[in-house]
């Protein structure tokens, strides 16, 4: 907790935004940082509210009141410790994170929550800027080695807590840098990559190996590392794009968003050799999802310089409050305006797009919707059902589908022979999160589908305590408890 009274005392304050016309102009992160007076007083506002949901609301298990008491104080350096205990990369959920603790803040029922994501954002960075954030390698290695293949957030924590458990740690990118998505996914501006690459440096003294452009299954065997390795953690992601079955979807100016944002943000990191550049420039773009990855291509097309930038979404738009059948603590699904939105986009809900168009050469050149409605019936799924006549022609040059992920590549799964459910996810129970293979883990969206970072942080953590106990009998690395609110 904070102070007492501080929920009384002082309102919720967050991080300003540089001017629309100053950010668009680049693509560095724009918020202003609070002073710290003002930190301290938001993280008075912590209550002592008797059982933090906050704990429980944080796939991580964070110990919020406690960090949120020590800022109060002014221990900075203890709030990163206790920060640190917990997450393995906060500098990566505080800028990225949706914040499903403050949605569980008790202060959050009838006022508005403590504003735990950005305390946390500014422990992180306070603790590496005072250097408190130093190598910690293993005193003791136990000689076992052990193979992670992806290096996006889920790969990165198990790499971190298994080489804390003194094994020998290899992690494997396909890419040519480390970081997966949050490198080549999340535009510069949501999180600059210099901020990937120190932390990367401090993981590289602990004694990690990173092998780049090391695709496991292509040009590297499996059967290499099952013999060189005695244990594998898969870490790969849910990649396969969710495409759009519907006439023209082949014509060019139709591409995937991952596509999009992945060349921009080589481009921004001074990559430039391409058969094709994606831009957005003078273009009419229309962007057709509407989470988070529609948002990062919005406010990518308005730095590209668009002419216009539209935003579909087949969902029908959300409350600005709670719905009343998601109440507090759960996670509601509410409307989110993202700073992208605010730099320029007209929305659209409740439409789907039937068919694009195309010239005679094969270019875009537009669309057509059509308006639709949710029909709910009790024990049913919801069916979507098409308004008559109310079809609309859309000009475009430009379209970006985000419409998330299906599951992960089959790649590995055909050459383990691994098991996967009905989502095509890799089948493997959080009891252990080992596969029907002895020895092979999976953790994050390959094991539980498209997800959050701090969700695939948490998942490696667990991962990486079985995978300890599976090669020495037991394991002293933390679990958290069981008490995570469940979604509805």
């Amino acid at each position: 907790m904070g102070k007492i009274t501080g929920f009384l005392e002082f309102k919720r304050e967050v991080e300003r935004y540089d001017d629309t016309e100053n950010r668009i102009k680049n693509y560095k992160e724009f918020t202003i940082p609070l002073d710290e007076k003002t930190l301290k007083n938001q993280g008075a506002r912590c209550m002592d509210c008797g059982i933090p949901f906050c704990h429980s609301g944080c796939p991580l298990g964070n110990l919020i009141p406690d960090f949120n008491d020590n800022v109060y104080k002014g221990k900075w350096k203890e709030a990163a410790k206790i920060l640190h205990s917990t997450n393995n990369f906060p500098e990566f959920t505080g800028r990225l994170c949706p914040a499903p603790c403050e949605e569980a803040c008790v202060l959050g029922i009838n006022e508005d929550p403590v504003t735990i994501e950005n305390i946390e954002k500014n422990i992180v960075e306070t603790a590496f800027k005072e250097g408190w954030i130093t190598a910690q390698p293993p005193v003791n290695r136990t000689g076992k080695s052990v193979a992670v293949i992806g290096s996006g957030p889920s790969g990165l924590a198990a790499a971190q807590q298994l080489n804390r458990a003194g094994h020998l740690v290899t992690v494997f990118e396909r890419d040519a840098k480390i970081g997966g998505l949050l490198r080549f996914g999340i535009p510069d501006f949501k999180l600059e990559k210099h901020i990937i690459d120190r932390r990367i440096a401090v993981l590289e003294e602990e004694g990690i190996v990173f092998k780049t452009n090391a695709h496991v299954g292509k040009n590297i065997s499996i059967e290499t590392l099952k013999d060189e390795f005695d244990t594998i953690v898969l870490c790969g992601g849910a990649t396969i794009r969710r495409g759009i079955p519907i006439k023209g979807a082949h014509l060019k100016g139709v591409h995937q968003a991952m596509d999009f944002l992945k060349q921009n943000n080589q481009r921004v990191d001074g990559i430039s050799n391409f058969d094709e550049i994606l831009t957005a420039k003078d273009k009419h773009v229309i962007v057709i999802g509407g989470g988070d990855t529609g948002s990062d291509c919005i406010g990518t097309s308005n730095r590209h310089g668009a002419k216009s930038v539209a935003n579909f979404e087949i969902l029908s738009k959300p409350t600005t409050g709670r719905p009343a059948n998601q109440p507090w603590p759960y996670w509601p699904m509410r409307l989110r305006t993202s700073s992208s939105h605010k730099e320029g986009v007209e929305r659209f809900f409740s439409i789907s797009t039937k068919e694009f168009l195309g010239d005679k050469d094969g270019h875009l050149i537009g669309l057509i919707t059509t308006e639709v409605e949710w029909v709910f019936k009790d024990g049913e799924r919801p069916q979507l059902k098409e308004i008559p006549n109310t079809e609309k022609h859309w000009d475009c040059d430009l379209v970006l589908l985000a419409l998330g992920f299906t599951g992960p590549e089959t790649t590995l799964v055909d050459q383990l022979g691994l098991e996967t459910d009905f989502r095509t996810n890799i089948k493997a129970s959080t009891k252990n999160y080992m596969t029907n293979v002895p020895g092979v883990f999976v953790a994050g969206d390959m094991r539980r589908g498209q997800s959050l970072i701090v969700w695939a942080i948490s998942e490696g953590r667990q991962a990486a305590h079985h995978v300890d106990s599976y090669l020495m009998g037991n394991s002293n690395l933390p679990l958290k408890d069981e008490n995570d609110l469940p979604r509805v």
